[in-house]
């Protein structure tokens, strides 16, 4: 069983789809939650009720991860609403598609510092209240693309890979300690961003948005089924379980056959 009542999370882009989805999990087992990410602020409102509605704390701190002043304000601000924080999920992320010589290099920039750099900022900031107290569970959530690549994507397969990387680090330099650190991989999954790729698939190519779902993930995903949120939670709560305790460094992909290949 996973008993995680009272502890602190902080989720990071978690005003929707996965970060949303693994916040909820979260409170759902008892855990007071930050929330950080964009949105109106009717979304945002939404969010912290479907957060409450588990009986636990909601906080929320909209600070931009591509600046770290605002990313010590984050922590900062997490502290002070809810307490020091016990369980870290590095989540934000955003995309840019292009082949390497036409990339922009403010893309680029954009790219590591939202997707990579933040993670660095944000497990540094935490780190050493969990030594401290000997207990703390820091999950980023990578991507397949952190472990194999894929054609126009050198922003978002570097910053994946180099998160994988930094989750092996400090899976190794707390090894002796009651603080893990551990990756999630995703291959496709199902949020309001990749649902409407799907929907203007099916109108591009004049099929049905099944026959679109199908034609997306037979690229990559051999299950041919998307992965959920709600399954990318289930993976998360294991991982912040005491059976997960020699659980450290591992890059664990959930891709529905797609690094199989």
């Amino acid at each position: 069983m996973v008993n995680l009542a009272k502890k602190v999370a902080l989720v990071t882009g978690s005003t929707s789809g996965i970060g949303l989805g693994i916040a909820q999990r979260l409170a759902e087992k008892g855990c007071d939650v930050m929330l950080n990410g964009f949105g109106t602020p009717e979304q945002i409102q939404a969010a912290r009720d479907s957060i409450v509605a588990f009986g636990v704390r909601a906080g929320f701190c909209g600070a931009d991860l591509s600046k770290p002043s605002e990313i010590d304000t984050l922590i900062a601000e997490t502290e002070k609403q809810l307490g020091p924080v016990d369980i870290l999920i590095n989540n934000a992320g955003i995309q840019h598609v292009s082949p390497v010589e036409d990339f922009a290099p403010e893309r680029w920039d954009a790219v590591i510092a939202i997707n990579l750099t933040s993670a660095f900022h944000t497990t540094r900031l935490v780190l050493k209240g969990m030594k401290e107290r000997n207990w703390g569970r820091i999950v980023n959530i990578a991507s397949a693309h952190g472990l194999v690549a894929s054609v126009n994507k050198a922003a978002y397969v570097a910053a994946k890979h180099g998160i994988v990387g930094l989750t092996k680090v400090v899976g190794l330099e707390t090894a002796k300690t009651g603080v893990t650190c551990n990756a999630v991989c995703p291959g496709w999954v199902l949020t309001p961003l990749v649902q409407a790729q799907v929907d203007a698939r099916a109108v591009r190519e004049g099929v049905s948005v099944e026959e679109a779902k199908i034609g997306l993930l037979s690229e990559k995903q051999p299950s041919q089924e998307f992965v959920t949120p709600e399954q990318l939670g289930g993976l998360v709560m294991f991982l912040c379980s005491d059976d997960a305790n020699q659980v450290r460094g591992v890059a664990w992909n959930m891709d529905g056959g797609w690094v199989a290949q």
